[in-house]
């Protein structure tokens, strides 16, 4: 925090005219300069090039982000892109998240790792489309011909007259030209800012305490509301509110459905309330717990009712005649989200519309969801996003904004609604629970001739990815799914069935290449090049770029090569993406100890080198975090976590070191808020098989033999 007179200065002259108070975070922090009236208001009035961008006569940009910004940096990363094909002075740029907008935008989710790959084309020539008509408007001023022109930091250069323009000089006449139909875009050898490090855009807000996330929206006059829900399998008998009623600052108290709305004038007030209510919850579905659905998994494997998914060559054949026959059964537990901000929602529902205010990530789904419900046209309903404290794909449902729509109509009055820790973890919609059945038959050589795979998923929908490798790779192959139907909700989970799927398939993978007697990684390798030189069915992920990633990640932990550490190796491909992953354990009393994680990713061309490394790290992280210690059970419908007390998440010591590599390519962007997830817990329980000759099956880790004894 360096601001000095003459960083006010600078930027008021540059205002040009009214009252306007700058601040400059410090010369070099991008994006950080905001300009705003005396009232606290954004005060920067600028000529409209399209959808995503404005420049104002004083030279400031303004760049509109539409999608949701979850942590995954799309709101850095989106005007990156802009700024590039604009030639803009990031020092000058100004990042704003833009409002729930069908007509002027595309695809305003956040969710699948898909905001880049659907928008890189769309920003590029958002960027470059205004560039070319601030070059045409300066050419056009100057009397030369526009190929004489240049453009660098926000100027339009005519070297041969050693002459430049802002373009802020230029923005009020450029705007006013034909939009072209066609420009060209910048050589990726070109790119000035794509592929450097730039700080988060929202940095300075966020270690200031600047309001920013749904939990820090106010409006004056509004209500608050908290909701008591009923357990899985439960619906509400009857509800006693005359204590809660009563109570200082409750406004009312409101049943619709099996839900129990208390409402008040500040949370502390509900929540009090809230636990002050008498209910009686009766069955309505089956109840079930944890135990039922172990029995289940078991039963289920065994069925004859499975979805085939993908069915290659003579499977039944290529074990008939196997040398060797290597099987093995994983399993996972519910999870919830568990995000830092628990769900929460504004809304008020009013006689000429809807408007809503908090962090979603389908601002479209909740717009449509509310219309629906009230019965009235989506263009009465305003959607303001807000920051989001982590969604993890538990924001990509509209149930909690619904809830404060429906609270808001009950009551007649703006709502904010907030649910507890404990109410997030318990009426969540978790991570389905899975288990999987792999069988692999090699014949003498040891050369993998057979695979069958068998997904069994609690409300998981289809729990396999057919198309994954090592499909292709294998002349016989089987893969097949069983579903259960259960009351308990479920939904997506970052990176959604890979998260789990990624670590059964990759161990297994690793028994086999032990079982054949070949090392992991060249086991790997070879199946590849077997898929390349003869290829089986479908092939749906690059081989090249599968193997560019798993060389890069051999290269950089040495594999094979260290001594006083146990490596273990793993790979995946998911959301467009291809990450390989290597785990260190040593061991330390008697018990394995992660050290160190070295990833290698290709995701095409890397916008923010920052942003990057910040996703494939915490990624690692939250992969290794929920493989060792995440566990959700369930008794007769009701969770037995309900909180962090009992909930059991990674600890900031237990954090290894994780070293990050990018391959360098050309390659469109593709994915990264996900793909690095999915690898992270096979390399760590590989690595510590090599440690203790102990495999892991099941998740959490934790639980297992290996670990008993570890707190």
């Amino acid at each position: 925090m360096t601001a000095t007179r003459r960083d006010f200065l600078k930027i008021a002259a540059a205002a040009g005219g009214g009252l306007l108070l700058g601040f400059n975070w410090t010369e070099s922090e991008a994006a950080t300069t905001a300009v705003v009236d005396a009232a606290g208001a954004a005060a920067v009035p600028g000529v409209d090039f399209n959808s995503y961008l404005s420049i104002s006569p004083q030279g400031l940009i303004t760049i509109l982000s539409p999608n949701p910004e979850v942590g995954q940096g799309i709101k850095t990363a989106f005007p990156i892109i802009v700024a590039e094909e604009l030639d803009a002075d990031w020092t000058k740029v100004i990042v704003e998240q833009a409002p729930l907008d069908t007509k002027k935008f595309e695809r305003q989710v956040a969710g699948g790792s898909g905001s880049i790959p659907h928008s890189w084309q769309r920003l590029r020539k958002a960027g470059a489309t205004a560039r070319q008509m601030l070059t045409e408007a300066a050419a056009k001023r100057w009397n030369v011909p526009i190929a004489e022109c240049t453009t660098d930091k926000g100027y339009v250069l005519h070297t041969a007259s050693n002459r430049k323009l802002s373009y802020g000089e230029l923005a009020t006449e450029a705007s006013k030209l034909t939009v072209p139909a066609d420009v060209t875009l910048k050589d990726p050898k070109e790119f000035k800012l794509i592929g450097t490090t730039i700080k988060n855009v929202d940095n300075p807000k966020i270690i200031t305490g600047k309001p920013q996330f749904g939990l820090d929206f106010y409006r004056e006059g509004m209500l608050f509301a908290m909701i008591q829900r009923p357990a899985f399998g439960y619906k509400l008998k009857s509800v006693d509110a005359a204590a809660a009623k009563a109570m200082p600052g409750i406004v009312n108290v409101v049943t619709y459905d099996n839900n129990v709305a208390v409402v008040g004038k500040s949370t502390w007030q509900v929540k009090k309330a809230k636990d002050a209510l008498k209910i009686e919850w009766e069955k309505a579905d089956n109840l079930e717990s944890t135990t039922d659905h172990n029995r289940l998994f078991k039963e289920l494997l065994d069925s004859k009712e499975a979805t085939v998914r993908r069915k290659d060559g003579d499977v039944d054949a290529a074990f008939k005649s196997a040398a060797k026959v290597v099987s093995a059964e994983f399993q996972c537990p519910f999870l919830p989200h568990s995000p830092l901000e628990p769900m929460n929602f504004f809304a008020h529902v009013r006689p000429d519309g809807v408007e809503l205010v908090g962090p979603t990530q389908t601002p479209e789904l909740a717009r449509n969801e509310t219309a629906k419900l009230l019965g009235i046209s989506p263009d009465k309903v305003t959607v303001q996003l807000t920051r989001m404290g982590g969604g993890f794909g538990r924001r990509l449902k509209a149930d909690y904004v619904i809830e404060a729509v429906q609270v808001s109509k009950l009551v007649n009055a703006p709502v904010k609604l907030i649910w507890t820790r404990e109410d997030d973890m318990t009426g969540g919609s978790y991570r389905p629970a899975v288990r999987y059945r792999f069988d692999a038959a090699l014949d003498a050589q040891g050369n993998l001739i057979g695979y069958k795979l068998r997904g069994v998923g609690i409300n998981s929908g289809n729990s396999t990815r057919e198309d994954n490798f090592p499909a292709g790779a294998v002349e016989n192959l089987l893969i097949d799914s069983v579903e259960h139907k259960s009351p308990i909700t479920t939904g997506a989970w970052r990176a959604p069935i890979t998260n789990f799927l990624a670590f059964a398939e990759q161990s297994f993978l690793d028994e086999v290449a032990q079982a054949a007697g070949k090392d992991p990684v060249q086991f790997r390798l070879d199946l590849l090049n077997k898929a390349k030189q003869k290829p089986t069915g479908a092939i749906k992920y690059d081989i090249d770029r599968m193997r560019g990633v798993i060389e890069l990640a051999a290269q950089k932990a040495e594999w094979g090569k260290k001594k006083g550490v146990s490596q273990g190796f793993s790979v995946y491909f998911s959301h467009r993406s291809y990450v390989a992953q290597i785990g260190e354990v040593v061991m330390k009393q008697g018990k394995p100890v992660l050290q160190k994680v070295y990833a290698a990713a290709d995701c095409g061309v890397v916008i923010n080198q920052s942003g990057a490394r910040q996703q494939v790290t915490g990624c690692i992280v939250d992969g290794i975090g929920h493989a060792m210690y995440g566990n959700l059970t369930f008794k007769e419908g009701v969770p037995d976590q309900k909180n962090y007390d009992t909930y059991r998440l990674i600890r900031l010591s237990e954090i290894p070191q994780v070293e990050v590599h990018f391959v360098e390519n050309t390659i469109d962007p593709t994915g990264l808020g996900e793909p690095a997830l999915p690898p992270a817990g096979a390399a760590v329980a590989n690595a510590i098989f090599k440690a203790t000759g102990k495999r892991l099956r099941n998740q959490p880790f934790v639980e297992e033999d290996v670990f008993k004894g570890v707190s």
